[in-house]
């Protein structure tokens, strides 16, 4: 019987063991898609307790709160940080299973030097012990990102953002690490949703731009481009619930948006053809300054109205979707290509059952330009855990090119979450081990350290152009 969680956690044969220890354990990190806050960043904040460190933001923690049966007061309300953390500790030993109770271990022994396992016996050891520990500069939000050797983090920012923050640490000499941009423009193209009108009227202040046209929205939205480009920013980032594809032309677009602006209710059919027009616009800026675009499809938010009532977006309740979009999909991305227009793009899906739609479709694209410029993104949010990484990696090895993959992101609001890119080197190592062992690869150690050690950190570097 192995120990838990010893130095070769999730290794299982002696090839996996030496790509992991030898190759991939100290490769440094790229993490192209976050939830940080830049202005915690800037700020260089400090916590005043795990809780507020470990819990604050984490919908993953609180999900399986709630599924423990612990009243919301303990987790998104104003029950105090200690009794919170006492409820997390109720929650853990009941999580085996759970990538949380792997996650949670892993970042008490990294962090916290924390051997012990989380329970309501063990937790105000360390409670007192953890925080202590978050007193020193080594865990304010700079610490946290140092210790975790990140060379480049790219958070998620509106169009409409000011990006002060990023300039500010552009400009300290004493943080070493690249905190760029990822523009993010899903209110642009959310014609439909609800504050479509008020976020026009932000992107008005942050461009100068009078906004009362396709054109002039279009516009706003190529100076944002720019002045995102000049702050660092090389990768976009879309939310599309489900991706939808209708052409128009022009004066359907314009005649659509000015209903919008009327406050008027728009067909399914008028929703599509404005969202298409305005990705493939988008999706044409992206290539010409060379920039990276993620697609992220396959989610249906805020599935209880009363929770989002009471808390809003992003508390743990959107889930997995079973959209028909593979068609959409393959128009989208071949009117880019048609014009030789499509940027190099990142294909996830929430999904799982969708991976192969994925990978084939962007086997479609690929124009011998760049290595794996279309890319079956991560096991994300809920696949990224043990089985959800494996089943990706194993479909991109089956149907493109794994050594080519650009690796893990975090797509996390916690500094704490670095930890995941270990659990998926750790992953990533073992599957390559079991195929030497099963003699299904060779037994070429260099040849599989370098595979590894591109798909850890330097695909991501090459691929994404950011120079550090």
């Amino acid at each position: 019987m192995k120990p838990f969680m010893d130095e070769n956690f999730l290794l299982t044969n002696k090839t996996a063991e030496n790509l992991y220890h030898n190759f991939a354990k100290d490769m440094p990190i790229f993490d192209f898609h976050c939830h940080l806050s830049p202005r915690e960043i800037a700020e260089n904040k400090r916590y005043q307790n795990i809780t507020e460190v470990w819990l604050g933001g984490d919908h993953y923690k609180w999900r399986a709160m709630r599924a423990n049966g612990v009243e919301e007061r303990f987790i998104t309300g104003d029950a105090p940080d200690k009794e919170k953390f006492m409820k997390w500790a109720e929650t853990m030993p009941q999580c085996i299973g759970n990538p949380l109770y792997h996650w949670t271990h892993q970042e008490l022994k990294t962090y916290f030097g924390i051997d012990k396992l989380l329970s309501p016996e063990t937790a105000e050891e360390i409670w007192e012990k953890a925080n202590a520990l978050l007193q020193s500069d080594a865990f304010t939000a700079q610490g946290l990102i140092k210790r975790s050797n990140v060379k480049v983090l790219c958070t998620t920012d509106d169009p409409a953002d000011s990006l002060e923050y990023h300039i500010a640490l552009a400009k300290n000499e004493d943080f070493n690490v690249k905190v760029l941009p990822a523009f993010r423009p899903d209110k642009s193209f959310n014609i439909e949703k609800a504050g479509f009108i008020e976020w026009i009227k932000k992107l008005e202040h942050a461009s100068g731009k009078e906004i009362g046209s396709l054109a002039a929205i279009l516009e706003a939205l190529q100076q944002r481009i720019e002045f995102f480009h000049a702050t660092g920013c090389r990768i976009s980032d879309h939310a599309l619930d489900p991706i939808v594809f209708e052409k128009a032309t022009v004066q359907e677009v314009e005649a659509i948006f000015q209903k919008a602006l009327q406050g008027s209710i728009l067909t399914d059919s008028e929703i599509r053809k404005y969202k298409t027009h305005i990705l493939v616009f988008l999706g044409k800026q992206y290539a010409r300054l060379g920039w990276v675009m993620q697609l992220h499809i396959g989610t249906i938010r805020n599935n209880s109205t009363r929770m989002m009532r009471i808390l809003g977006p992003d508390t743990g309740f959107d889930a997995t979707a079973d959209y028909i979009f593979a068609e959409a999909l393959s128009k989208f991305l071949d009117t880019l290509d048609n014009t030789d227009e499509l940027p190099k793009t990142i294909l996830y899906c929430l999904n799982p059952r969708d991976y192969e739609v994925l990978a084939t479709i962007a086997g479609c694209f690929q124009d011998g330009s760049i290595p794996g410029k279309l890319q079956l993104g991560s096991g994300w949010w809920y696949n990224d855990q043990k089985d959800g990484m494996t089943r990706q990696m194993i479909v991109l090895a089956n149907i493109g090119i794994l050594s080519r993959f650009v690796g893990m992101l975090t797509d996390s609001r916690s500094f704490l979450s670095y930890t995941r890119h270990d659990y998926f080197r750790r992953i990533l190592c073992n599957l390559i081990g079991e195929w030497v062992e099963a003699g299904e690869a060779p037994h070429d150690i260099k040849l599989l350290g370098t595979m590894v050690q591109n798909i850890c950190f330097t695909n991501a570097k090459n691929y994404f152009g950011v120079n550090f």
